[in-house]
C-alpha cells in the first residue's frame, strides 16, 4: 500500500471524506467478540474502513441481511473438481467463497512443476482468491510411478513465492514418525523458510502423533473419530473438518466441537465435484450441518472465516473490521445460509447465484498430453489364483478408508479369477500412465457394486495412473483403449459399448469445459453407474475409484505394483494362502 492510499484510508475511517462504498442495513457476524452488531461498513480502496455511521460514493442495502465475513476453504484440491481454476472460481464465488487454500498435489504428481506452474497462472484468471500450498508427497510413496519427482532441492525456489504458504498435506506421515532423511530434509526446508506444513496422519495416535506434532505440522483434514479430532487439538493442530463429495466426516467430528477447542476447528472441502457444489453448494453447506447438529451459528461462522484465516497466516482476512480485505458474504440467516451477495476486495462478485466478474482464461498448453501407456493389451488383465481365498479392497461408503477383506471367489480351469455376481467381488486394475513402464497390477474389490460392464479413470490419487473396475476383461480394457483415445478422464463401457465419457484432457483430471457441461456429465454418469452397471447405491462410482489407489489411508490399496497394506506398508499376495 503507498503511503497516499493509506492516508484515504484512515481519513475514511475517520469520517473525513466519503468510503468508496457503505453497505448499510446489515447485521454483521463480529467474529472476534462472538455477537452480531448492527452498523454501517464503510470500504475504501477494498479494505473496510470502519463500521459505524458513514456515507459513501455508493451505498448496498443489505435489506436486514446478516452479513459475514467471506468464506475461506482451509484445503481442497482444485483437481478434483475437474475444471480449471478460473472455473472452479465462477463456481465457488456465488455460495460466499473469497478464498481457498488450495494443494495442487494433482497435477504436480503428473506433470511437476509445469503442473504448478500452470495452476499459479490460471488462478490469477478469477476473483476467488486461491492461495497454494506446496505439494510436499511427490510421489507420495516409493510405491507407485508417477509423472513427477520433487525433493527437497526441487522444491527450495517454489516455496520462496509469496503464493505459496507452505508445504501441502504431509501425506507421508511413516516418514516423518520415523525420521526419514528425505522427510526431514523438506520438513527443514520449510521451517527455515517460515513456512507452514500442513498434516496427513489418519490413524495415527499416542507416540506417533507426538512425533508428528513435534516436527510442526501444523494441520490434519484425516480426523476418522470424536477422539482423533480431541488428540490432534490437544497437540496444538488445527483440525480441518472435511465435508467433500465423497469424504463426509463432518457430522461426526461436530460431536467432539466444544466452547474449549472451537478457535482450533477450521472447515474445507477437500475434493468437491460440481454436481454437489449446484446441488448442496460450499461453506454455506457445512455451516448449515454445523447448525442442525446443534453448533452456535457464531462459532461455526468463526470455522468457516477468522480461524482459517489465523490458522493459515492470512492475517489480513476473516472478519469484519478496520483495515482487512472487503470480503463479504451477504446470507438470508442462520439457519439456511442462503447467500444472496458476495463481495471480494469491496466489488460486488456474485449475486443470486451468479458470477458477475471478467475471467481470464489461461492457456493450459503446458499440461495436456499427459499419456504415455507402454504395451496395454487384455493379456495383462487376465488374473490366476493359487487358491480361492483372496484379499479384497473391501469399499466403505462415505470414506476413502478401505477395509481389508477376504473372500471365496471362483476360478477357470486355468485357474484365473472369473466374476460372480453373488459374492459382489469385482476384478480392479490400475495401468501405469507415466513412464513407458508397462507395469499393469489387479486386485479385488468388494461394495463397490458393480455387476455388469466396466468403468475406467484417470483420476487415481495421488499419482494418478488409470484405474479400471469391471466384470468381464474384454469390457475392462476397452473402457481404458477409449480412455487413452479421448485423453483422459472418465469412460464408462458394455459389452463392447460407450455408455458415456467424461474427457479431462488438463493432464486427465481437469476439464477445458464448464462446470455445468461437467455437472451435466457426471448426472449421466452416476445414472449409468447405477442404473444400468449397477454401481452400489450410496457409493460415489467416481470419487470413490479414484481413492482406491492411495496407498497412505488404511487399510488396502492397490498400485501400479500391486496390492498395498498400509497399515503394514507392505506389498502382498492377492491369494490369502500365499503369505
Amino acid at each position: 500500500m503507498e503511503k497516499i492510499q493509506l492516508k484515504q484510508l484512515i481519513d475514511t475511517a475517520a469520517g473525513r471524506i466519503p468510503a468508496d462504498l457503505v453497505i448499510k442495513n446489515g447485521v454483521i457476524a463480529n467474529v472476534y467478540t462472538g455477537r452480531f452488531i448492527h452498523g454501517d461498513i464503510a470500504v475504501s480502496l477494498g479494505l473496510i474502513a470502519g463500521i459505524g455511521a458513514y456515507e459513501g460514493k455508493e451505498t448496498l442495502d443489505a435489506q436486514g441481511q446478516y452479513v459475514l465475513p467471506g468464506f475461506i476453504d482451509s484445503h481442497i484440491h482444485i483437481e478434483s473438481s475437474f475444471v480449471s481454476p478460473e472455473e472452479l472460481g465462477r463456481l465457488l464465488t456465488p455460495h460466499g467463497g473469497t478464498t481457498i487454500i488450495a494443494d495442487p498435489h494433482e497435477i504436480v504428481n503428473v506433470c511437476g512443476i509445469s503442473g504448478l506452474d500452470y495452476m499459479l497462472n490460471a488462478a490469477a484468471g478469477t476473483a476467488l482468491d486461491i492461495k497454494f500450498m506446496l505439494p510436499s508427497c511427490v510421489p507420495i510413496t516409493p510405491f507407485d510411478y508417477n509423472g513427477a519427482v520433487l525433493d527437497a532441492k526441487s522444491l527450495k525456489n517454489p516455496l520462496q513465492d509469496p503464493r505459496i504458504l507452505g508445504l501441502g498435506e504431509f501425506m507421508n506421515f511413516p516418514g516423518v514418525i520415523q525420521g526419514t532423511e528425505e522427510a526431514i530434509d523438506k520438513l527443514l526446508l520449510a521451517k527455515t523458510q517460515g513456512k507452514l506444513i500442513d498434516g496427513h496422519s489418519p490413524g495415527v495416535r499416542g507416540y506417533g502423533l507426538n512425533a508428528y506434532a513435534a516436527a510442526l505440522i501444523h494441520t490434519d483434514h484425516e480426523c476418522a473419530t470424536v477422539e482423533d479430532l480431541e488428540e490432534r487439538i490437544s497437540c496444538g493442530m488445527y483440525v480441518l473438518l472435511r465435508q467433500g463429495s465423497a469424504c463426509h466426516d463432518l457430522r461426526n467430528l461436530l460431536k467432539g466441537v466444544t466452547p474449549q477447542n472451537s478457535r482450533h476447528c477450521v472447515l474445507c472441502s477437500d475434493d468437491r465435484q460440481p454436481k454437489t457444489i449446484f446441488e448442496q453448494g460450499h461453506l454455506e453447506e457445512h455451516l448449515r450441518i454445523c447448525v442442525e447438529e446443534g453448533l452456535d451459528p457464531m462459532t461455526a461462522i468463526q470455522m468457516a472465516t477468522l480461524n482459517a484465516a489465523e490458522c493459515f497466516r492470512l492475517y489480513d482476512r476473516g472478519g469484519i473490521a478496520p483495515g482487512l480485505r472487503a470480503d463479504l458474504a451477504l446470507v438470508n440467516n442462520l439457519k439456511d445460509f442462503k447467500v444472496n451477495q458476495v463481495l471480494i476486495k469491496g466489488q460486488l462478485a456474485a449475486q443470486e447465484g451468479r458470477y458477475l466478474l471478467p475471467i481470464q482464461r489461461y492457456d493450459p498448453a503446458e499440461i495436456r498430453r499427459s499419456f504415455h501407456v507402454k504395451d496395454f493389451s487384455i493379456e495383462k488383465l487376465r488374473l490366476p489364483l493359487a487358491g480361492d481365498r483372496v484379499y479384497v479392497i473391501d469399499v466403505q461408503p462415505g470414506s476413502v478408508v478401505t477395509g481389508k477383506g477376504t473372500a471365496l471367489v471362483q476360478r477357470n480351469d486355468a485357474g484365473e479369477f472369473i466374476y460372480d455376481e453373488g459374492n459382489g467381488v469385482a476384478k480392479i486394475a490400475v495401468v501405469e500412465r507415466h513412464q513407458y513402464t508397462g507395469n499393469v497390477a489387479l486386485g479385488l474389490i468388494r461394495g463397490y457394486g458393480i455387476r455388469r460392464g466396466a468403468i475406467a479413470i484417470s483420476i487415481a490419487h495421488d499419482s494418478h495412473n488409470i484405474i479400471t473396475v469391471g466384470t468381464k476383461d474384454q469390457d475392462m480394457a476397452f473402457a481404458v483403449e477409449t480412455l487413452l483415445a479421448q485423453g483422459g478422464g472418465a469412460a464408462l463401457v458394455k459389452d463392447g459399448a460407450v455408455l458415456e465419457q467424461m474427457p479431462l484432457p488438463l493432464g486427465g483430471l481437469m476439464s477445458d469445459q464448464t462446470g455445468e457441461w461437467v455437472d451435466q456429465k457426471l448426472v449421466s454418469i452416476h445414472t449409468i453407474a447405477h442404473q444400468v452397471l449397477g454401481v452400489a447405491q450410496g457409493i460415489e462410482p467416481l470419487m470413490t475409484l479414484c481413492f482406491m489407489s492411495l496407498g497412505v489411508i488404511p487399510k488396502l490399496k492397490l498400485t501400479d505394483r500391486g496390492l498395498f497394506d498400509v497399515e503394514r506398508f507392505t506389498f502382498i499376495p492377492i491369494t490369502v494362502d500365499s503369505e
